[in-house]
C-alpha cells in the first residue's frame, strides 16, 4: 500500500457503530431519509413515555417479512425511537389495505401490558378497580362502505371463524365456521349500526370489533351480513362483478326527491373512491378509546399500592378519532347529505 490510496471497506463493518434498534431493519429502510421521517412523525397522533398512536394510511403493511421492506413496524423502529434505544413495538393489527387509528408500545412493560389488553382472553383482574373499568371500556370503532344494506340498522353478529387453505396450498382464506367439527374455529362477535340511507348501491356502516380475529370484520361484512366492503376483493369478488358502480335514483330521506351524487367542482373522484373503476378498501379504523397505560404503569408494575400524586390528576381513559384517508373523503363527500 501506498500512501493516500483508497480502501474499500464493506458497510457490513464500516457501519459496526450503528444503533441497534436498526438491526430489525430489512436492507430497503435500513436508512430512511429526512422526507420519510417527517412523514411518518406526521403520522402520529398522540405520543407519551408508554405508547404511540398513529393514523395508519392504506396500502402499508404492519408486520413485515422478507420481501416487505416498508413494513410499519420497521419504518417505526427506524424513524420513531425518538429519545429511547429502541423503537415501539406492534400490539394489535390493521390489515394491508385498511386505515386508521394503529397503537404502539414504547417500553417492555407497556407493551406486555398492551398484549394482554388486546387478547381475547384477558380475564384476570388486577387489584387495581380503576384499572378494571377502564380496560372494560376499552373499544375501538371502525368505519365501513359496504355494498348494499344489512337488513337491520344495528346488531350483534356472533360468526365463528375458521382459517382454511385454497387448492395452491398456500393462499390462506379466513370463512364462517360450518360447525361440523372437521376444522377448528374461534369464536367472533361484532356491533355494527347502519349510518345512512342506500346512496348508490352502497351504505355506510358503523363497525365495532367486541373479538380480535384476522379479517373478522371483512368476513362479517361479507359472509354474515351479505353485505361487502367496497374495495374488499378477497372476500366480495364476486359481489364486485355484480355490482354496477353507476349513479341509481335513490330517493332522500328528507324531501322524497331523487338524489343526485355529489361532484364538487375539481373533485378527481379516481383516486380510488366508491365511483371509481378498482375501488381501495374502505374500511377505516376512526375511533379508539384505550386504558391511559402511562397513568396506571406504576401501581401494574407493583412499584406501589396507589397512584402517586401527579398520576392521579391524569384521566383514566384515552379517546382517540383519525381521520379518513383521501380514497374515502372523496367517497363521502360523494354520499354524505344524509348520515347519522
Amino acid at each position: 500500500m501506498e500512501v493516500g490510496a483508497r480502501v474499500w471497506v464493506p458497510v457490513s463493518i464500516a457501519e459496526t457503530r450503528v444503533s441497534k434498534r436498526f438491526d430489525c431493519i430489512p436492507s430497503g429502510t435500513l436508512y430512511p431519509n429526512a422526507d420519510e421521517i417527517e412523514y411518518l412523525q406526521r403520522l402520529v397522533k398522540y405520543k407519551d413515555y408508554a405508547i404511540l398512536v398513529l393514523n395508519k394510511p392504506p396500502k402499508l403493511p404492519v408486520k413485515g417479512s422478507m420481501p416487505v421492506h416498508n413494513s410499519m413496524d420497521a419504518l417505526a423502529a427506524a424513524a420513531l425511537s425518538y429519545d429511547y434505544d429502541e423503537g415501539p413495538k406492534l400490539v394489535h393489527r390493521l390489515d394491508r389495505e385498511s386505515s386508521g387509528l394503529l397503537l404502539m408500545g414504547r417500553t417492555k412493560e407497556s407493551i406486555n401490558h398492551l398484549h394482554w389488553l388486546f387478547n381475547d382472553l384477558n380475564t384476570a383482574k388486577s387489584s387495581c378497580k380503576a384499572w378494571n373499568d377502564a380496560c372494560d371500556a376499552k373499544f375501538q370503532r371502525f368505519w365501513a362502505l359496504v355494498i348494499g344494506t344489512p337488513k337491520e340498522n344495528e346488531g350483534l353478529i356472533c360468526a365463528p371463524l375458521s382459517r382454511i387453505l385454497l387448492d395452491d396450498g398456500k393462499t390462506e382464506r379466513v370463512i364462517l365456521a360450518q360447525n361440523v367439527g372437521l376444522e377448528p374455529s374461534q369464536e367472533a362477535m361484532t356491533e355494527y349500526r347502519v349510518l345512512g340511507p342506500t346512496i348508490n348501491g352502497c351504505s355506510w356502516i358503523e363497525l365495532r370489533p367486541l373479538t380480535s380475529r384476522k379479517h373478522q370484520l371483512r368476513v362479517h361484512c361479507a359472509e354474515a351480513l351479505g353485505t361487502p366492503i367496497v374495495g374488499d376483493y378477497k372476500y366480495g369478488w364476486f359481489v364486485h362483478r355484480k355490482w354496477k358502480q353507476m349513479p341509481r335514483v335513490d330517493i332522500e330521506p328528507m324531501t322524497g326527491e331523487p338524489y343526485k351524487l355529489r361532484r364538487p367542482e375539481g373533485l378527481d373522484v379516481q383516486k380510488g373512491s366508491v365511483l371509481s373503476k378498482v375501488p381501495l378498501l374502505h374500511l377505516h379504523c376512526r375511533e379508539l378509546v384505550l386504558p391511559n397505560i402511562a397513568k396506571f404503569l406504576p401501581v401494574l408494575n407493583k412499584k406501589t399500592e396507589t397512584l402517586p400524586p401527579a398520576f392521579s390528576a391524569k384521566p383514566d381513559l384515552l379517546r382517540f378519532v383519525a381521520s379518513m384517508p383521501k380514497h374515502m373523503k372523496i367517497s363521502w363527500n360523494l354520499m354524505s347529505s344524509y348520515l347519522v
